[in-house]
């Protein structure tokens, strides 16, 4: 009698070998700072579950999922009550991935968790710029004496940085001084795409991390997120930013902030699917 096939669940189309794949997804199912609605840690697996009402081809691209090596290596075991020990199992995977010559893609979780891939990225690579799809600036230098917030994420990134190297484009949210630090030290492009693609011929070879949180997504179409926001952009429009941020050296990529129960149409899943489905045929 044959012994059944394990049961491993993938995202549709990246079921390559480790060792033959170009693009390696993993997840980072971690929501413990969230600062309204929980839930976020749940969206990598919806995300991989849901994506089998997909197709692996893309009439948007006139490309198949299919036709390229990306493996999914599943979630992360994270723990919970601590966020440090959080981001260093987040960092060491994320190192591990591009030691072997590949393009990490992670699936949030909560926005925190892009510091720690960005940690590992900008120890490789450390001329990086960070472009950022977003409806907050996640520039508070605290939450509630949080340091290690979602909302503190790009502050986070900046002191490892430093000035005019993060890129910020969708922002409709945050506190006053938030925007103020953005005027001095970040490039903001409040409301909309506006400037990204003059953007990207400025970066030029340099390398690029695209963070992807889904609140830049109007709410009517994107309710199922943590803290959404109206007045987002379009599906459409997110998909020709994708397309333009990866015309230039992207070397590491995240999509974040699905929290699927908050959406019980289960649209909010599905359009998540499409955008990393897009977003891997773009870096392919």
């Amino acid at each position: 009698m044959r012994n059944p096939a394990p049961n491993i669940e993938t995202f549709i189309g990246c079921d390559a070998d480790y060792a033959d794949a170009k693009i390696v997804l993993f997840g980072a199912p971690f929501d413990s700072t969230t600062s309204f609605r929980p839930g976020a840690r749940f969206g990598p697996a919806a995300m991989r579950h849901e994506s089998f009402g997909l197709e692996t081809y893309s009439p948007y691209q006139d490309r198949d999922l299919t036709d390229f090596t990306v493996a999914d290596r599943g979630d992360l075991e994270l723990c919970f009550g601590d966020s440090s020990m959080a981001l260093d199992d987040i960092s060491a995977e994320t190192a591990a991935i591009l030691a072997d010559g590949k393009l990490p893609l992670l699936m949030g979780g909560e926005h925190l968790v892009t510091l720690g891939a960005v940690r590992s990225v900008l120890a490789v690579h450390p001329d990086l710029h960070i472009i950022q799809f977003d409806a907050h600036a996640d520039l508070r230098d605290d939450y509630l004496g949080a340091r290690l917030s979602h909302a503190c994420v790009m502050r986070r990134c900046y002191d490892l940085m430093g000035d005019g190297r993060i890129h910020q484009f969708c922002i409709r949210s945050g506190e006053r001084e938030e925007f103020r630090f953005a005027k001095a030290h970040t490039d903001m492009h409040p409301f909309s795409f506006e400037g990204l693609k003059e953007t990207v011929e400025a970066i030029g070879d340099a390398p690029i991390y695209l963070t992807i949180d889904l609140d830049c997504l109007d709410s009517g179409i994107f309710p199922g997120t943590g803290t959404p926001e109206a007045g987002g952009v379009s599906f459409n429009d997110l998909l020709q930013a994708i397309r333009t941020v990866c015309a230039g050296r992207v070397v590491a990529a995240d999509v974040n902030e699905l929290a699927p129960m908050l959406d019980a149409s289960g649209a909010s899943t599905a359009t998540a699917c499409k955008v990393v489905r897009e977003l891997i045929l773009s870096l392919c």
